[in-house]
């Protein structure tokens, strides 16, 4: 019996493919290792991959295509958006690399998480990615060097150059003890890294020619991580570049995350993820 002559059959056959490889992936993919716990009445699965520890958040029901979302830097902080996700199916996955800045070394461990998630559990090839304040390295310096392995980037207060932040050498205050751990997490003499090209705002077409889409939310008072020497930065070379770029303001606000209501955010991501289709 053919697939369209079932009786009742609703799917179309592009989507009733979709079904049969989503389960069949599901099927496939083993448990996740290391201990679980409850995290917003979801299963948290933390283990370590690569000598990093990692976190899995696992949605209930995995949505089609088994969407995730990627999480630099204070995982749990401003959870709205990551539970908003994991109730549409997606994963939402964490990878810890702390105080490397976003240097290669912390690239490299995230190569190994992306194919330990992508190769044995199944997840989908391009993840949205989520950075917060520092975690703005990681998340643009990974994607400048897989622009083909990227969604979306949904950045909040991102840093987008070492000189403003740790270094401090602009209009914010700066971390002198973070300063010190990034340089070496580089192998750089301060000379050098003041003259570092590689920073996420140097490294921006990699992105725009695999038209990555960018949203920006940042707070006009930002004394850590100004808006003028990061997000303004980054808004003015993408455009340049032809690349889509969302920026949000806060008018007032200083260096703090999210948004009151973060449905501009939720739905950036299911847009650019074919995530609109998962969950209710």
């Amino acid at each position: 019996m053919s697939m369209m002559s079932l009786p009742g059959a609703v799917l179309a056959a592009p989507a009733f493919v979709l079904c049969l490889q989503t389960l069949a992936a599901a099927a496939d993919a083993p448990a996740f290792p290391g201990e679980q716990s409850d995290w917003y009445g979801y299963a948290r699965f933390e283990f370590e991959l690569d000598g990093r520890q990692c976190y899995v958040v696992a949605p209930k029901e995995a949505a089609p295509g088994r969407p995730w979302i990627w999480r630099a830097r204070f995982f749990g902080h401003r959870p709205e958006v990551d539970i908003a996700l994991l109730e549409k199916g997606f994963h939402v996955a964490y990878m810890d690399v702390a105080n490397l800045f976003g240097c290669p070394k912390a690239v490299a461990h995230w190569n190994a998480f992306y194919a330990y998630l992508t190769g044995t559990h199944g997840f989908a090839p391009k993840p949205a990615l989520e950075g917060m304040s520092r975690g703005g390295l990681i998340v643009y310096n990974w994607a400048a060097a897989n622009p083909d392995k990227v969604a979306c980037i949904y950045a909040d207060a991102p840093v987008c150059d070492i000189k403003s932040w740790p270094a401090g050498k602009g209009a914010g205050h700066g971390a002198p003890e973070c300063w010190d751990l990034c340089l070496k997490a580089y192998g750089l003499t301060e000379e050098q890294a003041l003259a570092y090209d590689r920073n996420p705002m140097d490294n921006l077409a990699p992105l725009a020619k695999a038209k990555v889409p960018l949203l920006h939310v940042h707070g006009t008072a930002d004394e850590s991580v100004p808006l003028e020497e990061n997000t303004r930065i980054v808004e003015e070379r993408y455009r340049a570049m032809k690349g889509s770029i969302t920026v949000i303001l806060k008018e007032g606000v200083g260096h703090v995350h999210g948004l009151d209501d973060p449905a501009p955010i939720i739905s950036f991501v299911l847009e650019h993820t074919g995530g609109a289709r998962a969950g209710s």
